[in-house]
């Protein structure tokens, strides 16, 4: 019997991820998941999740937790030397949940060859209301952390994400899987989790042009 090749994922936290992880899972190893934060690795960068609940996400999926700290300046040169670390363990395939936008699926074409990894974009190119359908149908649970204010108001962070938001999201021009930037989410069950996650949803500010749901874990 041949073994699958070793895999990682580029993980958010968000469900975009964990639906390229559900597309992929059945096709290779995965040992670890990367996640890029702040310079103190206090939040992940874009979604602004606590290690605790990225912690708690890596344990449920039964994946070592790989963390590469960056300012926005340092991300390209920060992701790159993560990887070398990865490539050394033998990792072959890094997989990513970029769905639209050509120069995404280049820049992380770009940071594998290198290293002689492949990247792969399982979700590359599918409809965001097929994805977003899909993920709902499932059973998987996702919140939203941070919804951009010129599109978003406070009231949906802190929302699940449920089949009847596509109508709204297409009243207010928002795509379904918010690939603008329009909302980014925070995954609390998946059929790949051992058990859910429960979080405790604390304060709202507006940052940066974006509101952003402060969550913590209520228990481990």
């Amino acid at each position: 019997m041949h073994s699958k090749p070793r895999a990682a994922i580029s993980w958010s936290g968000g469900k975009d991820s964990c639906a390229a992880l559900h597309r992929t899972h059945a096709d290779y190893d995965f040992v670890a998941m990367i996640t890029m934060c702040d310079e103190a690795a206090a939040r992940s960068r874009s979604h602004g999740l606590r290690p605790a609940v990225l912690d708690a996400q890596a344990a449920r999926l039964g994946l070592r937790r790989v963390v590469g700290s960056c300012s926005w300046e340092t991300y390209d040169e920060t992701f790159r030397s993560t990887l070398a670390g990865l490539a050394r363990d033998g990792l072959s395939y890094v997989i990513f949940g970029d769905i639209m936008f050509d120069e995404h699926r280049r820049w992380a074409e770009s940071v594998c060859a290198p290293l002689g990894l492949t990247a792969v974009e399982p979700l590359f190119g599918l409809s965001t209301t097929r994805l977003f359908e899909e993920w709902t149908a499932s059973g998987s649970e996702a919140i939203i952390v941070t919804a951009r204010a010129a599109c978003l108001d406070r009231s949906w962070v802190g929302r699940p994400l449920r089949r009847e938001m596509l109508e709204e999201f297409e009243r207010l021009g928002v795509d379904p899987c918010g690939e603008r930037g329009e909302y980014h989410t925070v995954v609390t069950n998946s059929a790949l989790f051992d058990r859910p996650l429960t979080l405790q949803l604390g304060n709202t500010v507006e940052r940066g042009g974006c509101w952003a749901l402060d969550v913590e874990m209520a228990d481990w």
